[in-house]
């Protein structure tokens, strides 16, 4: 799918034909999103746009803060899913998280269930979270803390850029429908017809 310069699809074609566009325009032919089906290209000025990003990166970086999230040994999966998209946010923005087992009275002999749960947060985030502290135990609290794997996130924030910048350009057609000629037909008030019998006249005889 290629898309020009002013916003308008193009269409899909070849390569070597994306490429003959832009060059008519005096502009550069980008891959913006290769991971769509088709691939999404645009014509524009790459150096311009390289300016741009690069005055986005020099903006002043985002403070990290510690944020917290709470779990007990029996929070549910869909509890957990819930806190889960919570971290990934907070990892996203550049915030570290520090993820606590809450336990209460008996439930202090079953710290290994608390590790457990810990272990299993791990590995449900996957890749974009980093062990900055293990788990260890604070009284009743046994807590970790994550931060953001930095290539990871780089990497999900450009393919979310890039899926922002295809959804805002690549608008449907928000042109009206034509009706038919019998949706015409319908819509306009037909005539009323009466066709009278013919009178018959009777002849005097």
């Amino acid at each position: 799918m290629v898309i020009g310069a002013d916003g308008e699809q193009l269409g899909v074609m070849v390569p070597a034909e994306a490429l003959v566009l832009a060059e008519e325009e005096g502009l550069d032919l980008v891959e913006v999103a290769a991971t769509s089906r088709p691939p999404v290209c645009r014509i524009m000025d790459y150096g311009k746009y390289k300016y741009e990003q690069k005055k986005k990166a020099g903006k002043p970086a985002h403070s990290a803060t510690l944020k917290e999230i709470k779990l007990r040994p029996g929070t549910d999966q869909h509890d957990l899913n819930f806190k889960l998209n919570n971290v990934r946010k907070f990892l996203m923005e550049g915030d570290k998280v520090k993820v606590t087992v809450m336990f209460r009275g008996r439930e202090m002999v079953h710290t290994a269930r608390g590790r457990a749960q810990l272990v299993e947060v791990t590995k449900q985030l996957g890749s974009i979270a980093k062990m900055e502290n293990p788990p260890r135990m604070e009284g009743r609290f046994m807590s970790m803390i994550l931060v953001g794997d930095r290539e990871v996130v780089a990497d999900l924030k450009r393919k979310e850029d890039a899926e922002k910048a295809v959804a805002t350009e690549a608008s449907p057609d928000d042109a009206p429908a034509k009706a038919t000629e019998n949706e015409k037909e319908q819509g306009e008030p037909k005539e009323a017809v009466s066709e009278a019998s013919p009178v018959e006249e009777n002849s005097a005889q």
